[in-house]
């Protein structure tokens, strides 16, 4: 009996939690303060169109399709252009250089921070590595 009590606490917990995991919309003020000037820095000419929070990170989306995550602090994860590149002053310059160097043509429309550094994809679909020196560490394709 006593077993079963516990199971059930451990099971009501587990639902709660994935019940705030869901993402959430919320009305673009509510973002964090350092979310909104990271848009309005970097994207002057986009507007916020959409926002939602989950428990520990919010995600908004820009006029132009942009997909921006940010942690719970406001500050960015996440950039996601789909054919447009990147803000440049969200890399290093040594990886702008690399990439103009060994990927002509190409541009970065996807940028991520890992533990290690930078995730970046290239308009040609290929994903490179690089720490947060900007030295390449990886590639797939």
């Amino acid at each position: 009996m006593k077993q079963m009590k516990y199971l059930l606490m451990a099971l009501m917990c587990l639902l709660s939690s994935n019940t705030f995991a869901d993402d959430t919309p919320i009305p673009v003020e509510q973002l964090p303060a350092a979310a909104k000037a990271f848009v309005q820095n970097n994207f002057k000419d986009l507007k916020i169109v959409y926002a939602e929070k989950d428990w520990n990170s919010y995600e908004c989306r820009l006029s132009d399709g942009t997909k921006i995550e940010f942690n719970k602090k406001g500050n960015w994860k996440k950039v996601d252009r789909k054919a447009t590149a990147v803000p440049a002053a969200l890399l290093p310059k040594a990886v702008h250089d690399y990439v103009k160097a060994n990927f002509a043509g190409c541009v970065i429309t996807k940028v991520e921070k890992e533990r290690y550094g930078y995730e970046i994809e290239l308009s040609n679909d290929i994903d490179l590595k690089f720490n947060y020196q900007g030295v390449l560490i990886g590639m797939d394709d």
